[in-house]
């Protein structure tokens, strides 16, 4: 179409619904005149005759006919294109790529997700599981958006790391298991324990504890899902190592019970993100869902 006039289209398409130019004009809050001068400067990019006046009401010539069905479409396809920018625009819509870690909760990651669909379910996440150091090459690199990493965290000037949450970490103990009220280093390294497997933050934090008391027992076994060091507790393998917000879920299980340690270790968690001038409005709406799940006050 010849530099086609979406208001002279609608004109157009006013008439052919309507019948007469007088109640298109009335229905689009134009002149008379204006009508006529639309499809007489439709009618001339499209070289051809598009309505025929009759003494009652306009008709749509075969020409008309056919570009009132494909102007229809048209119309709806610009309505949409605006209605998608504007999401877009407002962070209703849109693609954030975010990397997790391995201590990342398995329990609140559901959580976030879904208070951000309801909010705004046009944004898609893609969930990445990568080190926290490498999340922080690849959010400089562009190919994250949003990286949930272990802190204190080296990033550069283009990075903004946030505070997220500082978690004790608990013994998650077998059912049957005598154990006492505190669980120090020496008691655990005489026992089958399991956590996450190097080199994720939690493995450091935890040989660093033992260490720290004399201590540099082996796990029972290494993993990096915390479902299955879950799993392992309530099956009367090992004990299992994790954040308490992890296992808040199991603090009325019959198969497993839960001790602090002593002395008490912390698990710090940032979010992490890109310094851009103006802000991806998609990927502020999940730093906000993000923010809202948080234990640490932003900065």
């Amino acid at each position: 179409m010849r530099n086609l006039n979406l208001d002279q289209l609608q004109t157009l398409i006013a008439i052919a619904d309507l019948g007469t130019f007088a109640a298109a004009a009335q229905a689009l809050h134009l002149a008379p005149p204006t009508i006529s001068l639309h499809i007489k400067e439709l009618e001339s990019r499209m070289e051809a005759t598009l309505l025929v006046r009759g003494r009652r009401q306009a008709e749509l010539t075969s020409a008309g006919q056919v570009l009132v069905h494909e102007g229809r479409k048209l119309l709806r396809a610009s309505d949409d294109l605006v209605e998608r920018v504007q999401r877009h625009a407002s962070g209703r819509e849109g693609v954030v790529r975010v990397g997790v870690s391995a201590g990342v909760s398995t329990r609140l990651l559901p959580l976030m997700l879904e208070a951000l669909s309801r909010r705004s379910p046009g944004v898609e996440v893609r969930l990445e599981a990568v080190s926290s150091a490498e999340s922080v090459k690849r959010l400089s690199a562009g190919t994250l958006d949003v990286a949930v990493v272990a802190s204190p965290q080296a990033a550069g000037a283009d990075i903004h790391l946030q505070p997220w949450r500082n978690d004790p970490l608990v013994a998650l103990l077998p059912a049957s298991w005598e154990a006492p009220d505190l669980i120090t280093p020496e008691w655990l390294s005489q026992r089958r324990w399991a956590s996450f497997s190097a080199p994720t933050q939690m493995h450091g934090l935890i040989a660093n504890w033992f260490a720290q008391a004399g201590y540099t027992p082996r796990p029972f076994l290494a993993l990096t899902y915390p479902g299955a060091l879950k799993s392992l507790a309530a099956a009367s393998q090992s004990a299992a190592l994790l954040p308490l917000e992890e296992v808040e879920d199991q603090l009325n299980s019959t198969e497993v019970q839960i001790r602090h340690l002593q002395p008490t270790l912390m698990r710090p968690m940032a979010v992490a993100h890109r310094l851009q001038p103006d802000l991806n409005p998609a990927v502020d709406s999940v730093l906000k869902v993000l923010a809202e799940f948080g234990s640490e006050k932003p900065a």
